[in-house]
């Protein structure tokens, strides 16, 4: 099974490395490799929030994030997005920008790093609510149960997460935002309006994706809720009745799984530029960066769908808990990242150190439930936690 799900990785990686192996010398091949590490390490809590959202999606969905998904993931994210941004910033034709990003290394990494106070509100904010939804919804399942008990109940207010979204994000662009230093020269500007408007951008876009994602799943279930419930009582002719009433469960599920497919790539792409603002301490080389950042984000794709066919988040219940609380550690990192440069061993470590904590708690809890004879059947029910 690991070489199944990993075996694309591996090719990948193979002719990634051999190709800037010939294109770069040693070099550049020690370049993409350490890359590809980077992206790993900066990720690999991504990997647990898409696994999250992967199970619930069947074979052929999940075929199209490891296709598609990466297509996107790639070359869409990690070559043409940074482009793209340089020629909005810079007020520039596609072309040229293309120019800039191949010929001038130097003005090319000046103008991304230029717009990352917009990228870093962006996704901070996008990650912030996902963070947010996730701590003040009541879980039967808790790890920390001294912050997440007060927390899911203040959650029942149903603007919460927005609220204090917004208040984070106006105390960013007041503060951090005002005096973001010039890359390259002397002195600072101002980014306070740059910094509201697109993480208002982030909190818009996740409330459309999201939303429009758990509108089709919530129907999604009542459809087979109903299907289910059918079934027992034994009513076998009640499929032409079934047409009349709205969307087969099928056509749900297609359009359910659509927009969660839109709302992994979302979080991709929070997560994906901050690889590449990180990138530039390594190399300017475009074609370098986006080599070994795909590769990495091969591995993180990869690795999301191994987690899924495992079922290692039923097996340790509390890798969603540290997952989230990382992410919830990176929208708040990228926000800082405004004003101020944070290491990304940092930003990578935090993420590891909670979502190794998270395991280690549910390895603890799997052995007092098998020494207590509770066994796996207890895992829907509420746990003690932390």
């Amino acid at each position: 099974m690991l070489l199944k799900t990993f075996g694309w990785s591996f090719a990948i990686t193979a002719a990634g490395l051999a190709l800037a192996g010939v294109l770069w010398g040693w070099q550049g091949l020690a370049i993409v490799a350490i890359l590809s590490v980077l992206e790993i390490s900066l990720s690999f809590d991504n990997a647990v929030i898409n696994a999250g959202i992967l199970r619930k999606m069947n074979p052929f969905w999940q075929r199209i994030f490891l296709t598609v998904g990466i297509l996107i993931a790639v070359f869409g994210m990690r070559l043409v997005f940074p482009v793209v941004i340089v020629a909005i910033t810079a007020k520039l034709g596609p072309i040229e920008a293309v120019k800039v990003a191949i010929q001038d290394h130097a003005r090319y990494e000046q103008l991304v790093t230029s717009a990352h106070p917009a990228i870093a509100a962006f996704g901070g904010m996008f990650l912030l609510m996902i963070f947010l939804d996730f701590i003040f919804e009541d879980r039967d399942i808790k790890w920390l149960n001294w912050l997440e008990k007060p927390l899911a109940r203040l959650g029942k207010l149903d603007t919460l997460s927005t609220v204090v979204a917004l208040v984070v994000l106006l105390i960013a662009a007041t503060t951090v935002a005002t005096t973001v230093p010039v890359h390259g020269g002397e002195g600072t500007v101002d980014k306070a309006a740059t910094v509201l408007l697109a993480g208002i951008g982030g909190l818009v876009t996740y409330l459309i994706v999201g939303g429009i994602s758990g509108f089709f799943e919530d129907r999604l279930e009542s459809a087979e809720e109903e299907e289910d419930e059918e079934n027992e009582g034994g009513v076998r002719d009640a499929a032409p009745a079934k047409q009349d009433k709205g969307p087969s469960v099928v056509g749900l599920a297609g359009k359910a799984a659509f927009f969660m497919f839109l709302y992994l790539e979302v979080i991709d792409a929070s997560f994906s530029f901050d690889g590449v603002i990180g990138a530039f301490a390594i190399t300017n080389d475009i074609f370098e960066m986006a080599l070994g950042l795909g590769i990495g984000a091969m591995y993180i794709r990869s690795l999301t769908v191994f987690l899924v066919r495992k079922g290692t988040l039923d097996d340790y219940v509390y890798l969603e808990h540290g997952a989230h609380y990382a992410i919830g550690a990176l929208a708040v990192i990228l926000l800082i990242t405004i004003k101020y440069e944070i290491n990304e061993v940092i930003t990578g470590s935090i993420g590891v150190v909670l979502i190794g904590l998270s395991f280690l708690s549910s390895v603890v809890r799997n052995r007092r439930e098998a020494a207590t004879g509770e066994g796996s059947g207890s895992k829907a029910e509420v746990s003690s936690g932390v």
